[in-house]
């Protein structure tokens, strides 16, 4: 055996298939294209692994090769445009999405719960202002978000108490960090229907979100508008995103074999 190998750390014990999934979840919005170094080193993968891992995933199109690194390749896109995502749900907010962007002009989310993040399920960009940083199918924790806490108000209590003794990292200036200053937050999101965000999950980001539930009370999904700070006075379209969470709410109840 070559030294190299002798003193390299062992890898973790993980099937093919959790390898693969986390070479793939290596990638973000922001870093599209990653080396094989890179991709070791985010995923704790053995360098050799990864590289004949890697190669496997472009010769079926799940990666390809960009310059000296590999980006997400075709089948992945392939993949995602026919994943059974919530479109009954998307379909049903749309309407409404629409016409709240219309009348506040700022980006507009549908997003739901997951593991103690939020996944957004669809975006409408403001018109005419930068855009914001989130994308169609992009992951927040839901404890920096105005949708995670229109989420987390109305969620089983033993969830989203096990979500708040956990790591609640930082992600902007503002984020909230401390569980009781959260379980606060929550209870004035069930007494005025409005989630409201400055500057937590990101710098210059504010939102108002509320939430979309179920005939049930439960959580389905939240509904925000967001914007750059200077562009946004959430207190302001606070009223309107409510008015199209209880839209969008009205016509779930209407569909109790609605596909979420």
């Amino acid at each position: 055996m070559r030294s190299t190998e002798r003193n390299s750390p062992p890898e973790p014990s993980v099937s093919m298939v959790g390898r693969v999934t986390a070479i793939l979840g290596a990638f973000t919005a922001e870093d599209t294209t990653l080396g094989v170094s890179e991709i070791a080193r985010r995923t704790g993968l053995a360098k050799s692994s990864t590289s004949r891992i890697v190669s496997e995933l472009v010769t079926h199109q799940f990666l390809e090769r960009n310059g000296s690194g590999v980006r997400l390749g075709l089948k992945v896109f392939e993949l995602g445009e026919t994943a059974a995502r919530p479109r009954d749900l998307r379909k049903l907010a749309l309407a409404s999405m629409s016409d709240l962007r219309h009348a506040v002009n700022l980006t507009v989310h549908l997003a739901v719960l997951e593991r103690g993040e939020v996944v957004y399920i669809e975006i409408l960009p403001a018109r005419g202002t930068p855009r914001l940083p989130s994308r169609v199918g992009g992951r927040m924790p839901a404890h920096a978000t105005g949708l995670g806490k229109a989420l987390l108000a109305y969620a089983d209590p033993h969830l989203v108490d096990e979500l708040l003794s956990g790591e609640l990292r930082r992600l902007g200036p503002n984020t909230v960090t401390d569980p009781a200053r959260l379980h606060r937050e929550l209870a004035r999101v069930r007494t005025s229907g409005v989630a409201y965000e400055r500057e937590e999950s990101g710098a210059g980001i504010a939102c108002a979100a509320a939430c979309i539930r179920s005939v049930s009370g439960e959580p389905v999904a939240a509904i925000s508008a967001a914007g750059w700070m200077d562009d946004v006075d959430v207190r302001r379209v606070g009223p309107a995103v409510l008015t199209a969470a209880q839209a969008i709410t009205r016509q779930v109840e209407r569909r109790p074999t609605l596909r979420l």
